[in-house]
């Protein structure tokens, strides 16, 4: 801002001040009585006339409009000057003399010079809310500790306004003017407290300051909130305000408290009662708020897997945590510490509360329709999203835990389950519990599989949502937490209940084979009631499972190939004998009453497990797939040999 500018901004005229009580009242500055002469004391009380007089707004009007710390730091300084000495030949006629004149002028002057210098503090104050905005602050603080500041100082004593200038060369403009003006403030400060006017001084920096941090954290979205407020609101703008105040929170303490820590701490450096009761007054208000917040949301309407909500608000706390004890270390500002380690406690206590819900939630599952073609469960998919997703908190959740042993009262097969070691390290216990929360669901989709009337399709069922589990884990902070060996164990698992699957499921149409290799020199009638035989086997088998579904495609071929493995290769050798045994017409003849030609069989294979196939259709006319499955893979390279030709 120019100078000209400069000098009518912030015009203010404060009530005539008067000392102020204690705490306020200081001794002398430097706390020693001088010793003066008559003359001195004249000078003394001359010098500060002329000063204080040449700057009274009362009677000046150039002084009225015109910033005295503005127009000539040097002036300013010695305006400070001069106060201070005014102050201490004051303290030595009151011991001396306390019904001089001269003390009553004194006292008249010193009224004069406070309401001076009540204005300058005022006018740096509110001129500078820019620079003093907390970041501004916060970005400069390792200028302004204690021993700089007081360089700071010492080299404006030492020089001219031109050298202060130079020194401003090494910092940035927001810096120097920062420096600068906490400078002055600090000067302005020391004067007005230890001539027992501090209360003036600390009230105007309580009005602008807890102004400047209401308007910060009301930028930040942080707004007043009450429990039953927060109850009456839809989840869809919890989380709107949730999630605001997670990205506002750190700036809040880091930046906005933490600069007006510092400022507070540099302008009255020289008393720690007004420095707490000023920090204190500014900042309490608004900290409470901010770090109520977390407990008000948890009187929100909660289900199990708003948890990743509440860790999120848990890890933002603890995160800062560091800062928030040293920024509210003062003893009056105790209750805002307290507030945000209740609010920590809360919210570790809820996660542990949730956690245990879930785990509520998939042993009390309730519904008893199977799932169609013996796919996904609802449950598996819900609880691996869940799991999965609150894998990514592990090193939150040890810290939550640690003193949360997991307590098992059922002996369960290390396969799927190994008990907490009394050892373990945090990490080694929280696998430990997402091994059980894992096991948990698996027991309870076993439960699940006993609805189906049909043994194969409990099988394929485990199959398919034991399938869907393990790539789940394994793409997944899991794989960290549980660790290769369990994934191979239970990889290990999903091939015995496949194999348990083709075993149940195909039985009735591999046993109608198990005599082809032993066949011999067997009759035409006797291949042919056998072809018979095993059509009427493999329809009965295919009809069933013509609505079994695996959602996984990789799952869905391997399962085919290792059917078309065991069945072609014996069915492809019964109807080459068979076609062997026939002559002339009669190979035509013959092979058309054959239901199913092995490449036949090849493309009914291939249309299982999409859970779409009719079951009424069965035929030996074969048609193009609607899948991409084809004959030439399941046939697993076994050429067709057609006994009949056109």
């Amino acid at each position: 801002m120019p100078k000209k500018g400069m000098r009518s901004v912030y015009h203010i005229n404060p009530s005539k001040p008067t000392p102020s009580s204690s705490p306020y009242n200081s001794p002398l500055r430097n706390g020693t009585l001088f010793s003066f002469s008559e003359s001195m004391i004249a000078e003394t009380i001359s010098k500060a006339d002329k000063m204080i007089n040449k700057w009274n707004q009362e009677t000046s009007s150039y002084a009225k409009v015109t910033s005295l710390f503005y127009e000539s730091r040097k002036e300013a300084r010695d305006y400070i000057n001069c106060v201070n000495d005014l102050q201490r030949a004051m303290h030595f006629l009151v011991t001396e003399n306390p019904s001089s004149e001269k003390l009553v002028h004194s006292q008249q002057l010193m009224q004069v010079s406070m309401q001076r210098l009540q204005k300058e503090f005022y006018q740096i104050l509110s001129a500078n809310r820019d620079h003093f905005d907390p970041e501004s602050i916060s970005t400069c603080s390792s200028l302004t500790s204690r021993s700089s500041l007081s360089d700071y100082e010492e080299e404006y004593d030492n020089g001219s306004e031109d050298e202060i200038q130079e020194v401003g060369t090494s910092i940035n403009e927001v810096e120097r003017v920062s420096v600068l003006a906490m400078s002055d403030l600090k000067s302005i400060s020391d004067c007005m407290v230890s001539s027992g006017y501090g209360k003036e001084c600390v009230k105007i920096y309580k009005l602008i300051r807890k102004s400047i941090i209401d308007e910060g954290l009301y930028r930040l979205g942080i707004e007043k909130m009450t429990s039953q407020k927060i109850q009456r609101l839809d989840w869809e703008i919890i989380e709107i305000k949730l999630e605001s105040w997670l990205k506002s929170v750190k700036i809040a303490v880091t930046t906005l408290f933490s600069g007006e820590r510092i400022l507070c701490d540099q302008v009255f450096y020289s008393s720690d009662s007004i420095r707490e009761s000023c920090f204190t007054e500014i900042s309490k208000e608004g900290a409470m708020n901010l770090f109520s917040f977390p407990e008000l949301f948890l009187k929100s309407k909660k289900s199990p897997d708003k948890i990743f909500r509440v860790l999120d608000l848990y890890h933002s706390v603890s995160e800062i945590w560091p800062e928030i004890e040293s920024i509210f270390s003062f003893g009056s500002t105790s209750c805002i510490r307290s507030q945000a380690l209740s609010s920590l406690l809360a919210l570790g206590d809820s996660v542990r509360t949730m956690l245990s819900e879930f785990e509520t939630t998939v042993q009390k599952d309730s519904s008893k329709v199977p799932v169609s073609g013996g796919g996904i469960h609802p449950l598996t998919e819900y609880g691996m999203s869940f799991i999965s997703r609150l894998s990514d908190y592990s090193v939150i959740l040890s810290s939550l835990f640690e003193d949360w042993p997991l307590s098992v009262q059922t002996r369960l097969p290390e396969s799927y389950f190994s008990p907490p070691d009394p050892n373990d390290s945090p990490i080694s216990a929280i696998s430990t519990r997402f091994a059980w929360l894992i096991l948990v669901l698996l027991c309870k989709l076993d439960g699940k599989a006993e609805l189906y009337k049909d043994v194969s399709l409990s099988y394929l069922f485990l199959t398919n949502n034991l399938h869907f589990i393990v790539p789940k884990v394994r793409n997944s902070n899991l794989s960290f937490l549980l660790g290769e060996d369990w994934i191979s164990k239970h990889e290990m698992k999903v091939r015995q209940y496949a194999s348990n699957y083709e075993r149940l499921g195909w039985d009735k149409v591999l046993s109608v084979l198990s005599p082809v290799n032993s066949m011999g020199n067997a009759s035409q009638d006797e291949m042919k009631n056998l072809l018979k035989k095993f059509s009427l086997a493999f329809e009965e088998v295919y009809r069933t499972q013509s609505s079994w579904i695996v959602p996984d495609s990789k799952l869905r071929n391997e399962i085919k190939v290792s059917i078309c493995s065991k069945l072609l290769p014996l069915y492809r050798s019964l109807f080459d004998k068979y076609c062997v045994t026939l002559q002339g017409e009669q190979r035509v003849l013959g092979a058309s009453s054959v239901k199913f030609s092995p490449d036949d069989l090849g493309n009914y294979l291939s249309d299982l497990f999409y859970g779409t196939v009719s079951s009424t259709n069965v035929s030996s006319n074969t048609s193009a797939s609607p899948h991409s499955f084809r004959v030439a893979t399941l046939r697993l390279n076994f050429r067709p040999k057609r006994c009949f030709s056109f």
